[in-house]
Formats: structure tokens, C-alpha cells, sequence
């Protein structure tokens, strides 16, 4: 498969080596005394962290705060993670959680309520044009309605919304229209259709194939790298609409090159591993029609109206996307895939939503590991070791972004990746 490199702007993110996740420090209950002195016992400092260290950071305290935890994010300004935690008869889960170096901040909305109120939004407010998130920053859920959302069906969800009482949940409306939008980071075509290319990824056999958007798939069957090509690959998987949007497509040449890394406009860059997201968290995104974007998550597990059916579990960001961008990857600096471009809506020129498959549940769903011998997904996370470890986890090769140019008029798929301004500044 010939990789074609068309990007919108010209785009310059750092490429270096590749970075694999560093030695995260997971709660360390005796590694820190304060700084006049004090035994161990007292709170320690916040930790400043890595993105993807805060992530591992999190899934742990989870864990160890139960019932008392309600949702985390990441400040990138400080770099620290921002545990929410309900405050209860035990004062000694909010010395744990600051003890393991997060920074917590107490909260009215518990995990439970808030779960009870996302049930609520999908038994009463299932709508073509809306979504809702847990968005940890507020501590509440985070209802967006598209333009579609008038009228009866309007007072419908702000209604519902209403329902759940004060202070669990806040309705945004957005300017623009929620869909999937095909295209990708490089692009891939059949028929009329176009989408881009996710990742390159080794299927449970050994045989190479790609990750792009379930939408895209459930569409079309078999995919060029070339418009009006012969076919290249075939779909082996898809999920679309439900429980994700992705799809497994095997390249029909056993031999088939399929190198890990994104095409981020004249350079590309190594794709180490999968990962989680994080809320906070800053993600690039490459798409075939707009090229290289940047943003920030904004909410995990998010359920998405479209209007051919909900999807669940999907990351919201505010990464823009356009149509051919569908199935594109969305990853960190670091080179650590993140996601597939789904939908949402706006543009990049005004902005607006779009929503990302989690690399690592298509992974485990289909079988797939990222590169040659990779982990697959639910092994990904480097650095879950708790009791006074440091823990960082080499990246296991990471499936390449393809997705030749795509975007497509009558094809399903959200943009994958707009061009970026000259000069992107690095990050980190």
C-alpha cells in the first residue's frame, strides 16, 4: 500500500524518538515526608505528571477510593491529576488520594448519581443531534444538542434534563449538525465512499490489517488506497452503530508493509503503543481532508444520537473534523494512539465537537495488537503497579495512521485531522 502524504497546511509537530511512558509514580504511600519535616503520614504534594501517567494514576485511586471517588482530569497547565472524591464518615480516602500525589478537590455528585442520570438522559432523551458526558471538571453531566434539536423534541430533553434536579447536569447547544464523516489520516475509498485509515494494527493470526471507523465498514466492504483503485483490503469486523464505532479490514496481500507510525504532513511520527484518554489531556488528530488538528478531551465515555443510532462509549474532545476524516487517528505527541475519528459537528473553521472510537476497546474487541507483536489492548498500560513502585512500560509497536486522503460526500465519517498552523508548538 502506497502511503500518500497530502496534508491540508503544513504541520510540524516534534518527532523525535520515540518516547515510551515514563516511570509513573503510582501510589506511593510512604515515598514522600513534607517538606518542613513532617513524618510520612502527611499529605504529600501534588505529583506532577505525564497525561498518560495521570491515567494509570487514576484507574488506581479508582480502585482504591470506591464509592468516594467521582471522576478525575488532567490539569496540563500544572500537569497534575484533579481527583473529585465525595466526602463521607472516612476522612482517610481524600489523605490517600493526595498522599499518591493527586490533587483532590471535594464534589456533590457521586459516580453512582451521576451514572443514574446518564440512564435517565437514555431512557427519556434518546434524540438524533444529542450526547451526553460525565465531564469531571464541573462534576456534572455535560448535555450537547446539535442544530437538529428544535421544538418538541427541545423541550423533550430540557425536560429530562431538568428532571435530574439541580446541579447534575447542564445542556450546551452546538451551531452545527452531528454526523460521521468519512475520511482519515491517510485516505481510503470505495465506491463513492472515503474515510481514512486509523491505525495499522497485526489481527489475532499474525496477518496485517488496519483499525478505521465502524461506520465506514458497515458501509462499503472492500477499500482502495487509490480513488477508484483496485481493492486493497477487506473488512473482517465492524461495530456501527452501538457499542463503538470500529472495524477491523485486512489487507488482502499478507505481505503488506504496515509500519507504525502517522503521516503528520511531511514527516511522520513512531506510534509506540495504545492508551487511554484522559479529560484535560491534549490529542492530535490526522485526517485525510483537513490534515493535523489539535485539542483537548473533554469527556470519556460519552453516548453520541446519530442519526443512524446511539453510540456508546466514545471520547468527546474539541479536536475539529470535517467529512473524509472518518476512522482517522487521533494520538499524543508522545506517539501513543488514543482513537479513531468518529463524527460530531462543525468544521475547522468555526470549530465544534467530534467524537473518537477508544483505540484500546477496538483492540480487545477484535483481537488486534498495534505493530509487530504489540500488547494488545487491556495489556497497553505501562505502570499499574501500586504499593511504592515506579513503573514505566516500554510501548509495545503501534499500529501505523494510514487512511489515504478521504472525504467523501455520500460515505459515512467525521474528520480525522485539520490541518494545523505552521509551526505547531511542541507540548511537552
Amino acid at each position: 500500500m502506497s502511503h500518500k502524504r497530502i496534508p491540508k497546511r503544513k504541520a510540524a509537530i516534534a518527532v523525535g524518538g520515540v518516547v515510551a511512558l515514563g516511570a509513573a509514580v503510582i501510589l506511593l504511600p510512604s515515598a514522600n515526608a513534607s517538606q518542613d519535616g513532617a513524618s510520612n503520614d502527611a499529605a504529600a504534594a501534588p505529583r506532577t505528571l505525564k497525561a498518560t501517567d495521570a491515567s494509570d494514576l487514576a484507574s488506581q485511586l479508582a480502585g482504591l477510593l470506591g464509592d468516594a471517588f467521582a471522576g478525575s482530569y488532567y490539569d496540563g497547565d500544572r500537569q497534575r491529576l484533579v481527583v473529585n472524591v465525595v466526602p463521607g464518615d472516612d476522612d482517610s480516602v481524600i489523605a490517600q488520594a493526595k498522599k499518591a500525589g493527586a490533587t483532590v478537590r471535594e464534589v456533590d455528585n457521586s459516580m453512582a448519581e451521576l451514572a443514574a442520570g446518564e440512564r435517565t438522559l437514555k431512557s427519556g432523551a434518546t434524540i438524533p443531534g444529542t450526547s451526553w458526558a460525565v465531564d469531571p471538571r464541573t462534576n456534572k453531566i455535560l448535555v450537547t444538542a446539535d442544530s437538529t434539536v428544535t421544538g418538541e423534541k427541545w423541550d423533550r430533553l430540557e425536560s429530562t434534563v431538568q428532571g435530574l434536579g439541580s446541579g447534575m447536569a447542564t445542556i450546551k447547544k452546538s451551531a452545527g449538525t452531528f454526523r460521521t464523516f468519512a475520511s482519515g489520516g491517510d485516505a481510503i475509498f470505495s465506491g463513492g465512499a472515503r474515510c481514512s485509515l486509523g491505525f495499522n494494527v497485526t489481527a489475532d493470526d499474525g496477518a496485517p490489517a488496519f483499525l478505521t471507523a465502524g461506520h465506514c465498514a458497515v458501509a462499503a466492504d472492500q477499500w482502495s488506497d487509490a480513488q477508484n483503485g483496485q481493492p486493497i483490503a477487506t473488512v473482517d469486523q465492524a461495530v456501527f452503530p452501538g457499542e463503538g464505532d470500529f472495524a477491523l479490514v485486512r489487507y488482502d496481500d499478507p505481505a503488506t508493509d504496515a509500519p507504525s507510525d502517522v503521516d503528520v504532513g511531511g514527516q511522520t511520527l513512531q506510534i509506540t503503543e495504545a492508551a487511554e484518554a484522559a479529560v484535560g489531556q491534549e490529542v492530535f488528530r490526522m485526517g485525510s481532508t483537513t490534515g493535523l488538528a489539535d485539542g483537548q478531551v473533554l469527556g470519556l465515555d460519552a453516548t453520541v444520537n446519530y442519526p443512524e443510532g446511539t453510540v456508546t462509549g466514545l471520547i468527546q474532545t474539541d479536536v475539529c473534523a470535517e467529512p473524509g476524516d472518518s476512522g482517522g487517528s487521533m494520538f499524543t505527541q508522545d506517539g501513543l494512539a488514543i482513537g479513531l475519528t468518529s463524527g460530531g459537528s462543525g468544521d475547522c473553521t468555526v470549530g465544534g465537537e467530534t467524537f473518537f472510537q477508544p483505540v484500546t476497546t477496538a483492540l480487545a474487541a477484535v483481537g488486534a495488537t498495534l505493530g509487530d507483536g504489540g500488547a494488545a489492548a487491556g495489556d497497553q498500560a505501562a505502570g499499574d503497579q501500586a504499593g511504592g513502585e515506579e513503573v514505566g512500560g516500554e510501548g509495545d509497536q503501534a499500529g501505523e495512521v494510514g487512511g489515504e486522503q478521504a472525504g467523501q460526500d455520500d460515505g459515512a465519517g467525521y474528520g480525522a485531522g485539520q490541518g494545523a498552523e505552521d509551526g505547531l508548538a511542541e507540548t511537552h
